[in-house]
């Protein structure tokens, strides 16, 4: 006779994440870098710079901005490998993780230049203040300077509750605020790191075939907070 564990195998499948701009919780800590992007396209400039550390909620602002400017989007080291004007065929253009290891500089003062010339627009994501970027062409230099900043800063209270409100309800995960408060006063401050506990607190509860609770969330938290378990913050 066979005795079950009360554990079932849980199946790895995909989620998709929500992107929309409808989807992009607005508070304190990120209203000044949405309201930049909304603003398009009557920005104050031919560029932006979107400033944000790793799980700021960068790459989402970036995706919302790519679909209403209809922007292709790159790395800076692949500047080089099209014209300009290829490049800004679209009108705008997103280049993510800027500056990177392999920028290079001239082919980012010719784009921006055109940019100016043209009526185009260019959002530059970066972890890092262009001021502080390596660059060595004093003309470049003097272009990121000019350009507006539009920063997210990390997430406050309000942002990191209903993040965590909203991964669980996109899992169609039911939950006790007493759950919520308890992962934020524990938490890295991180959307990073509350798609990674999310998804881990939902994997336990599948697998185990129990609710969650306060004390499974407080498990699986413990377990995540070895290191290497939650996306590493800048």
């Amino acid at each position: 006779m066979t005795r079950h564990s009360g554990r079932q195998l849980v199946l790895e499948l995909p989620l998709r994440a929500a992107l929309g701009r409808d989807d992009f919780l607005v508070t304190p800590s990120n209203a000044a870098a949405v309201a930049m992007i909304d603003s398009y396209p009557d920005w104050p400039h031919h560029g932006i710079v979107l400033l944000g550390g790793r799980g700021s909620g960068k790459s989402h602002l970036l995706q919302v901005w790519q679909q209403s400017a209809g922007a292709p989007v790159i790395t800076s080291d692949a500047l080089a490998r099209e014209p300009p004007d290829r490049l800004l065929a679209a009108g705008a253009l997103a280049i993510d993780n800027a500056p990177g290891p392999g920028l290079d500089e001239r082919a980012l003062f010719h784009l921006l230049n055109l940019a100016r010339q043209t009526g185009g627009h260019v959002l530059i994501a970066s972890e890092t203040d262009p001021a502080h970027w390596p660059v060595t062409l004093p003309d470049l230099a003097s272009r990121l300077k000019a350009m507006p900043v539009a920063r997210l800063d990390p997430p406050d209270d309000a942002l990191l509750r209903g993040v965590l409100v909203k991964l669980f309800a996109d899992r169609q995960v039911a939950v006790e605020e007493t759950v919520i408060s308890y992962l934020m006063l524990r938490m890295p401050r991180s959307l990073d790191a509350a798609r990674a506990l999310v998804a881990g607190i939902d994997r336990a509860a599948l697998t185990e075939q129990v609710p969650v609770t306060r004390g499974l969330a407080a498990r699986v938290l413990q377990q995540m907070t070895e290191p290497g378990m939650f996306p590493e913050d800048s």
